[in-house]
């Protein structure tokens, strides 16, 4: 699949230079020991509310921003529209 799964960042910021020129940042604002659970995350200013990236998007450049909190946010990225492919049910 092009679906890159999004988990917990463990550094406060990172860009990959990528080969088309561009740069993609993963910015993780309060990220600390007593702060691992996402709570809330934009993708280039705009909310983002699926747990997974396409290949598009991040070869496409910007930045990914999220907002560490203390306790799991168990509303982002939970309906079934918003996970991966690899999490879904097959019938």
């Amino acid at each position: 699949s092009n679906q890159y799964v999004i988990g917990r960042p463990f550094l406060p910021r990172a860009t990959l230079d990528l080969p088309n020129g561009r740069h993609f940042t993963i910015v993780a604002q309060g990220l600390d020991a007593g702060h691992g659970y996402i709570g809330t995350a934009t993708l280039n200013g705009k909310p983002l509310e699926r747990a997974y990236l396409t290949h598009d998007e991040i070869m496409a450049g910007g930045e990914l921003r999220f907002t560490m909190q203390a306790e799991p946010n168990r509303q982002w990225a939970t309906a079934p529209a918003q996970r991966p492919y690899s999490m879904s049910t097959w019938q």
